[in-house]
């Protein structure tokens, strides 16, 4: 029998005032004073020309929320709502006032009980409210002091409209098979959007609990975090539906939605009920995620040893979402193409794509709900670590994916721009909202990801599953920052290891008994301080002399070449302890060796004729082999490639690839180590040398650069070709056998190589004959629309199929191949489709943008039309939401002209002219001067080589 409320028996040890039923530790501190009363010259005005008594972003810590009681009314006509609560809050010193979070609410009434006045039924005293909108907070002036270590009830009413974006209580429509337009409502409240639905203490620090009421039309149903335990008839055929109080968790991952959505239900083997929603006409495409959520349920249960602590867990398709998925606890939301698997529609890419979305959002289950950051400075504490366990999770159970491969290039991508000056560090200072919004970005998921991937490495799988195992349960329901991680895994004691009153004796040091290729004593934070207190990648370089291996760190550096006077100004200050690992012609063995200075010396063993550096690519450093080393490393993947383990030869690609772009190896070099692709065994190697290559085409073919785009179409149908004829137009084979096929499949029709042409043509044929009813081979779908699209009939014939498609999948595939259509005036209209939102939805705007901006035809277009309609993308999207960020990127990074240079430059010093900042602003520009730099090193090179090659 599984308990209603499984919740785990902690073991806190705090500082704390005990009360009935209550602990107040004491990660909570505050003054002594009222900040208002120190120096009341200082502070805001307040909307009514009042003072405002408070005038920090951050919340005081004098009042802590302990429980919330949250009633709200949707109306789904006229897309608003009304609502009410009451917040028990506990008193930790004497103050005047209560400061809240609040966004665009109306604030009709505020009262105030004491316990006094709950326990003799009293009514409240009636409360001031100021609004102080700059930072989003409202005022609660009390008549009296609330006096220290009381708790007291604050009961708010207040009502808003229904918001038209896709944060806070917001709106979002489907259409019916029939074609009516319906309207749910839906939460999306992280990172500090809840304010918008309901006042609140709207940190992560300010945990509490929430009883949530819902009222509906019989004709929705509610869902929030919690179970519903009733439900109440009003007048009028209005229903209320009472939920269980659920766990004590931060404002952002309170979640309700009101909605007529179908579901499917499972149980875990640990008895949670695990749900399904979409739209009715969806509900189909439901039982795969169902499939993948018990299996990853069950794995995370068993992995941490730690049960998940709610009795139900929904998983819901959201129409309009403006992310990928949001880990609400007990309520998961997630864009319609991250959770819906259509067989008939659905590649196995997209496959891949839903199983790592549901495997990071249960991971958050753990990391980020059950154990929070204390501040969005850490927030890659959750999102590093959901990714990190997106790779052990699906590996276990979808071991057929190979997502070691994916993950692995989820390194390489981060690096682009981590190798750029732009970068930040994955621990920063973050303040205002839009300052907190950036740190969702790739530092914060893919690197923090690989920097746990590569500590997990250094300290041994084991070691590193029982540290965080230990940092899970030992703040359960609590927040912590970088240091409790890095003591958890230095001293990895469980409850079993407490003695003397609680505290855990094991040494803090991780010694050379756990380690044996150390020393000395080694201690996690000061190695993993030097990988997220600074930013950037180091480049480790190597030279063998003899038996002697000589090593030297530097920090690398995209587009910035040793000769440039900047230089040795970014090296300054700059050295991570790398856990370097390498592996040589002698050995199978995989040597180990922390590298903690500048410049080091090792003693090989035997004599080698190579030396190959970051085995398996585990390690987050790029690797320069000095001397002879590169012509030795070339010449055993030309000899014998299967010496070099798999990832070590994508490694090697990779980084060769790199080390141009930082003018540390020659071009003509790079492409040589390409040579030995054609008798590749390993799939991802053959895909990772195929990227680079099919990416000079892109570059060249943009640029029209045409006498370099032929002879590069020339090489990679010559050099491809076998490769290219071997494969079929089906479904079969191994998840990476299907991958290669789609990937090359779209190259080679990209470049009109005929017999791709001439077969994709007669499918699409067929399949418009049949009125879209002929199944064709998902992995292969996006290529058959792509050459379909080039005609005005077929073009048309795609967008008409758009709006009648109920899978996402299959929606985003159209998209891609109306976007690639060489007449301006068919994408001008996918534009202007994208900005009603009705036939495109808005949600896919930025993706729109983005692939428009990558066909030669509507890279200009596309940017064009960001700087004449920026007011209204504004109107869209928030400045600093992932949407926003990547229409800026995607409509720019690509560009290799000091002309756009300058163009972007003058576009965005005057957005910041008007008060519009952003730190995608400064990797732009940073992005294309290293591609202008790139052409200007390297054109002559390709030139050549291309020449030489064909």
């Amino acid at each position: 029998m599984v308990n209603t409320h499984r919740k785990l028996i902690l073991n806190i040890y705090c500082s704390a005032i005990i009360l009935p039923q209550i602990c107040i530790c004491s990660q909570f501190t505050s003054s002594s004073n009222d900040q208002y009363n120190e120096n009341p010259g200082v502070f805001p005005v307040a909307t009514n020309g009042e003072q405002f008594p408070w005038r920090e972003l951050r919340l005081p810590t004098k009042v802590i929320p302990l429980h919330y009681d949250l009633f709200v009314h949707p109306n789904l006509t006229s897309l608003d709502f009304v609502a009410s609560e009451k917040i028990e809050v506990f008193v930790q010193d004497t103050t005047q006032f209560i400061i809240l979070h609040s966004h665009g609410l109306e604030i009709m009434n505020a009262t105030l009980q004491s316990e006094e006045d709950l326990r003799y039924k009293k009514s409240g005293e009636k409360l001031t409210v100021l609004s102080y909108p700059a930072h989003q907070q409202i005022a609660l002036l009390v008549p009296e002091k609330l006096m220290a270590d009381l708790r007291y009830s604050v009961a708010i009413d207040f009502q808003a409209k229904l918001a038209d974006g896709f944060k806070g209580f917001y709106k979002s429509t489907y259409r019916t098979l029939g074609g009516e337009t319906r309207t749910i409502a839906v939460t999306d409240f992280e990172p500090t959007h809840a304010r918008m639905a309901f006042p609140c203490f709207d940190e992560p620090l300010f945990k509490a609990n929430f009883s949530i009421k819902i009222r509906r039309e019989s004709r929705h149903i509610a869902l929030s975090n919690m179970p519903k335990v009733r439900t109440i008839e009003h007048e009028g055929g209005l229903l209320e539906d009472h939920f269980e109080t659920t766990v004590k968790m931060s404002t952002y991952l309170v979640a309700y939605i009101v909605c007529d959505f179908a579901s499917v239900s499972g149980t875990a083997s640990s008895g949670v009920k695990v749900s399904i929603y979409a739209s009715p006409d969806k509900w189909s495409q439901t039982h795969y995620a169902l499939e993948a959520s018990l299996k990853l349920l069950d794995f995370y249960e068993n992995y941490f040893n730690i049960h998940y602590p709610l009795p139900k867990l929904d998983l819901v398709a959201i129409p309009d979402f403006e992310s990928g998925a949001m880990e609400n606890w007990g309520l998961v939301t997630y864009r319609e193409t991250s959770l819906l698997f259509d067989p008939k529609t659905s590649s196995t890419s997209d496959k891949l794509w839903v199983t790592k979305v549901i495997a990071h959002e249960l991971a958050h289950q753990w990391f980020g709900n059950l154990v929070t950051m204390e501040w969005w400075n850490d927030i890659w504490l959750n999102e590093g670590f959901a990714t990190y366990m997106e790779l052990i999770s699906v590996n276990v159970t979808y071991p057929e994916l190979q997502f070691d491969n994916i993950f692995l290039n989820n390194c390489f991508e981060v690096i682009k721009s981590d190798s750029l000056n732009s970068s930040r560090p994955v621990s920063k200072q973050a303040e205002t909202p839009t300052q907190i919004q950036e740190m969702f970005d790739a530092i914060s998921y893919e690197k923090g990801a690989c920097l746990l991937n590569m500590l997990k490495d250094f300290l041994s799988e084991e070691k590193f599953k029982k540290g965080i195992i230990h940092y899970l349960k030992k703040f359960s329901y609590r927040n912590a920052k970088n240091d409790d991680l890095w003591s958890s895994l230095s001293n990895s004691c469980l409850e079993s290891d407490f003695t003397s009153g609680g505290f855990c004796y094991s040494d803090s040091k991780t010694t050379s008994n756990t380690l044996a290729f150390l020393e000395e004593n080694v201690e996690v934070k000061d190695i993993m301080t030097t990988w997220t207190l600074q930013k950037g990648i180091p480049l480790v370089v190597v030279e063998q002399e003899g038996r002697l291996l000589k090593l030297r760190q530097e920090r690398f550096l995209n587009g910035v070449f040793r000769d440039d006077p900047e230089w040795g100004a970014l090296q300054e200050r700059y050295l991570w302890h790398i856990p370097v690992t390498y592996s040589t012609s002698s050995s199978n063995a995989i040597h180990r060796y922390l590298l903690t200075s500048k410049t080091d010396t090792l003693y090989l063993p035997e004599k080698t004729s190579w030396v190959k550096l970051n085995v398996d690519s585990n390690g987050y450093y790029i690797v320069h082999y000095e001397a002879h080393g590169w012509d030795q490393l070339i010449a055993v993947l030309n000899q014998n490639h299967t010496l070099l383990r798999p990832k070590d030869r994508i490694g090697l690609i990779h980084d060769a690839f790199q080390l141009v772009s930082a003018g540390r190896l020659t071009l003509d070099k790079a492409l040589d180590l390409t040579h030995y692709l054609q008798h590749e065994t390993s799939i991802p190697a053959l895909l990772q040398g195929l990227d680079y290559l099919e990416s000079f085409y892109h570059t060249m073919d943009r640029r029209n650069i045409s006498d370099i785009t032929e002879n590069l179409k020339r090489y990679l149908l010559q050099y491809f070709k076998p490769v290219i004829d071997m494969q079929s137009w089906s479904d079969e084979g191994s998840v990476w056998d299907r991958r290669l096929r789609s990937s090359l499949l779209k190259l080679a029709c990209y470049l009109n190589y005929a017999p791709c042409i001439r077969k994709a043509t007669e499918l699409f044929s067929q399949w418009m004959e049949s009125s879209g009813k002929l199944n064709i081979p998902t992995d292969v779908l996006k290529i058959v629309y792509s050459v379909g699209a080039q005609t005005t009939e077929g073009w048309n014939y795609l967008l008409e199929q758009y709006g009648l498609s109920l899978s996402g999948a299959e929606k985003n595939k159209i998209l891609y191949a109306l976007s690639t259509s060489k007449h301006q005036e068919k994408l001008i209209k996918l534009i202007d489709l994208g900005m009603e939102g009705k036939v495109i939805k808005t949600q896919d705007l930025a993706s729109l943008l983005y692939v428009i901006a990558r066909n030669p035809k509507g890279q200009q277009l596309a940017w064009n039309f960001v700087k004449e309609n920026w007011t209204h993308l504004l109107e869209r999207f928030e400045l600093s939401s992932f949407p926003m960020r990547k229409i800026i990127s995607g409509t720019t990074s690509h560009f290799s002209s000091k002309d756009e240079l300058q163009e972007v430059k003058l576009f965005f010093e005057s957005l910041q002219t008007q008060g519009s900042y952003l730190e995608i602003f400064q990797i732009v520009l940073e992005t294309i001067s290293k591609n202008i730099k790139w052409l200007e090193k390297n054109l002559p090179t390709l030139r050549n080589w291309l020449l030489i090659s064909i």
